[in-house]
């Protein structure tokens, strides 16, 4: 067979194992109990080699998960030990510094054996409802009041499953079966994948992975160092100020870019809060490499080999290299901010290329709702919300609305939402004015009202930014709307932090836009007009910041 056809051969059963797990990733969204699992895709899928080295992902999910991922299962293979990893074994961690980041994401691995010898793994990972502690927030002022603890171990050894594991599962969290229900869905998606290897193995006459892992290790990383070689060389430098908790927070970078790749060093990054925003270190990288792939090998498959050239250091101790046992729940927070962070650096080496910043970090919102009097038929519900802002203005187009970048959930449906428990949204739309102006206008927020039903009460975690430091725009771009977050008689609520809503009030979240791009005066007069008539624009701002009139 000639070499131009043996690759044309490699790439059909590259994009047969991509459809492997992208079934694998299905299968989970069809099987998981909670909503931010089934209807925002907040999970992720992928198939590894005998090393741990990813090979493939699905598409379906998050960078923080799938980034992150790419590395824990070499953890899981370190800690199980090679001479006790067995067929119909599954293993499981929430280890927030050996999987993706914090206690409410389970991660589970499980070895792939064809013929009776181990050939690969496939791993895959979910954000639960509850995982005990004090709940989904950045309150805690310690790692051990953020939920139960699982080190890397088995929950099903030999095909038996782990009774002990699960009773002490079901007794420290508050949705047993939800959760529960959501580890059986995780080892599912897995054996799903396996399944579907097995079949494609045979179909192509393959004993194992090797060969085709090799192909495309060997391609991904030739493909991505090409496109790198003409990104100009040097040290590139960025900063942000955020809201944090109670102070603000500083983010910084340095990006090292030479002939081996792409080195983002957060130096300068301000310290270590006491409250649940800290991020370990692998979810900050996950977030800087997702940020430089976008902008420089987007269409490269993601992968051990093609996130190779990209490297991330810190300072032990700054918040995105949290030690344990520092408080991290929401490090998605500040994590989804790399993101940012990483391109505003990148912009000075390729200027006119970066999108200008938006919303970045996902304005989540935890609910416990209760009955205000517990009367028979009435109980309450753990229920978990996600809310995007704006993107940022590109170079040549205006920014995406209502989108999560990066982290890429889609946003719950409000049916899916009022069916989880008895909370009621009253207006959820794209929020008029939000996008910074520009030539290029940056991408609107939403405006969300949600309460409790009749005879009920809720506390909810806010896990919010961007309320006291909006998206930057950039080339004369004006930055983009700040958030908010009160009630609807007036009272201004906190960014972050536990606080409550009582029967008859109505939670208001007005969530940033994305900063705009370009001089806003030479924006297009007909966009103008097509802004104003959508109500993406006021006229008191089509005046104001662009100065001129309809």
């Amino acid at each position: 067979m000639s070499n131009s056809m043996i690759d044309i051969h490699m790439q059909v059963m590259w994009n047969r194992l991509i459809s492997v797990v992208e079934e694998q990733a299905l299968t989970l969204i069809r099987t998981a109990f909670s909503t931010s699992v089934r209807e925002a895709g907040d999970l992720s899928a992928g198939v590894f080699d005998q090393q741990g080295l990813m090979l493939a992902q699905a598409v379906t999910g998050t960078p923080g998960h799938v980034n992150t991922m790419a590395e824990s299962v070499g953890h899981f293979i370190r800690d199980i030990g090679p001479e006790n990893i067995f067929e119909g074994d599954v293993y499981v961690t929430n280890d927030p510094w050996k999987g993706t980041g914090h206690l409410h994401d389970i991660t589970i691995v499980t070895p792939s054996f064809m013929d009776g010898r181990l050939i690969g793994y496939f791993a895959c990972t979910a954000h639960v409802v509850d995982i005990g502690g004090r709940g989904f927030g950045p309150d805690a002022r310690e790692l051990y009041e953020e939920g139960l603890f699982i080190p890397i171990m088995k929950l099903f050894e030999r095909g038996q499953v782990n009774k002990d594991l699960i009773n002490i599962i079901r007794n420290n969290v508050r949705e047993q079966d939800k959760v529960v229900g959501d580890f059986y869905a995780l080892a599912a998606c897995n054996e799903t994948g396996h399944k579907r290897l097995i079949e494609m193995l045979k179909e192509f006459k393959l004993p194992d992975l090797e060969t085709i892992g090799a192909f495309i290790l060997e391609h991904s990383r030739k493909a991505t160092l090409e496109r790198l070689k003409d990104v100009p060389k040097g040290v590139y430098r960025n900063s942000m100020t955020l809201d944090g908790y109670d102070v603000p927070v500083t983010l910084a970078v340095e990006l090292r870019i030479d002939e081996n790749g792409i080195v983002a060093d957060f130096e300068g990054t301000s310290g270590m809060s006491q409250f649940g925003i800290n991020v370990p270190l692998l979810y900050a990288k996950a977030y800087a490499c997702y940020g430089l792939k976008c902008a420089l090998a987007p269409e490269i498959p993601n992968n051990a080999a093609s996130l190779e050239p990209f490297d991330t250091v810190a300072p032990e101790g700054c918040i995105l290299n949290a030690k344990r046992p520092a408080p991290v729940s929401v490090r998605h927070v500040l994590g989804h901010f790399v993101t940012d962070l990483v391109l505003g650096a990148l912009s000075k080496c390729l200027p006119g290329k970066i999108l200008a910043e938006g919303a970045s970090a996902l304005w989540n919102i935890h609910v416990s709702v209760k009955p205000v009097e517990e009367k028979p038929g009435m109980k309450g519900a753990e229920m978990l919300m996600f809310n995007s802002g704006g993107m940022g203005a590109r170079p040549t187009l205006d920014g995406l609305s209502s989108t999560a970048f990066p982290s890429g959930v889609h946003t719950m449906p409000v049916e899916a939402t009022e069916q989880a428990g008895p909370l009621i949204v009253w207006r959820k739309e794209l929020r008029n004015g939000s996008g910074g102006a520009g030539e290029f206008r940056g991408g609107l927020g939403q405006s969300i009202e949600i309460s409790p039903a009749k005879g009920y009460q809720f506390m909810f975690s806010a896990m919010f930014d961007r309320i006291g430091h909006p998206a930057r725009g950039v080339n004369g771009g004006l930055n983009g709307a700040s958030g908010y977050v009160g009630l609807d008689d007036g009272t201004v609520l906190k960014g972050k932090g536990k606080q409550f809503v009582p029967e008859g009030k109505k939670l208001v979240l007005e969530l940033p836009g994305g900063g705009g791009y370009g001089q806003p005066e030479k924006r297009d007069a007909e966009a103008l007009k097509r802004d104003v008539r959508n109500e993406y624009i006021s006229a008191d701002q089509l005046k104001q910041d662009y100065k001129a009139s309809v």
